[in-house]
């Protein structure tokens, strides 16, 4: 009896440490900690920010926003999470800057438009309160896991905002199930903002070109929501 014990948890003990091994042969980290310290790992991993910074979703995005930017004389330019400056790049703008939450993404983007003047890329923790006449929240909503960080981050995007705020991002907080990856988070972001900033209103949703889950790499989610501050005191 004690033999077969023995030889039952050991057994046991084999299959967790093959579990972990595996686990951490992957990419992709086992654990979740905080929204900052997930992004500061995966670019100092070397990876990059998702799909839909890339190919057809992030030219999609790109002549989405620059129709936008060119029809209503957009100077200046702020986007909340710039990522690992892929999406940048599919963009034109007179005057841009990058905030984020990793300090890597930051140097990267840096040393990418090192000889651009018009873009510069500052952590998030260094941020200091100016309004531009747009700001951009780009795959980015659905990643804020914690209350208080979500809180944080859309706040600083409308109050940064003189006339107009674009989101691209998933509205819907029932998407999420068990098979929702462990750094995503959907929210019916739209209910924040009528609570919390209702001087912004919905001009315009835009449904995603390439519709989907997001598994495929080449659909998103997400979709794209334009707000416009009511000056009208």
């Amino acid at each position: 009896m004690l033999k077969a014990l023995k030889s039952g948890i050991k057994k046991i003990l084999t299959s967790i440490k093959a579990v972990i091994t595996l686990k951490r042969s992957k990419k992709s980290p086992t654990t979740f900690e905080t929204s900052s310290k997930y992004w500061e790992d995966r670019y100092k991993e070397g990876r990059n920010s998702g799909a839909g910074s890339y190919n057809n979703l992030a030219e999609f995005k790109g002549k989405i926003i620059n129709s936008f930017v060119s029809e209503n004389n957009i100077d200046k330019v702020i986007e909340f999470g710039s990522g690992d400056g892929n999406q940048l790049k599919y963009f034109s703008f007179n005057s841009y800057i990058g905030y984020d939450v990793s300090q890597t993404s930051i140097d990267l983007c840096s040393n990418i438009f090192k000889s651009d003047s018009s873009k510069q890329f500052i952590n998030i923790i260094d941020y200091k309160p100016i309004e531009v006449d747009l700001t951009l929240s780009l795959d980015v909503i659905y990643h804020l896991i914690e209350d208080d960080v979500f809180h944080d981050y859309m706040s600083k995007l409308f109050d940064s905002s003189k006339k107009f705020v674009i989101i691209y991002s998933s509205n819907d907080d029932k998407q999420n199930n068990e098979d929702t990856a462990i750094h995503v988070r959907h929210r019916q972001f739209t209910n924040w903002i009528e609570r919390e900033r209702g001087n912004f209103k919905l001009i315009k949703h835009i449904p995603n070109k390439y519709p989907g889950n997001g598994k495929g790499h080449k659909t998103s989610f997400a979709d794209f929501y334009i707000f416009e501050k009511d000056n009208v005191n």
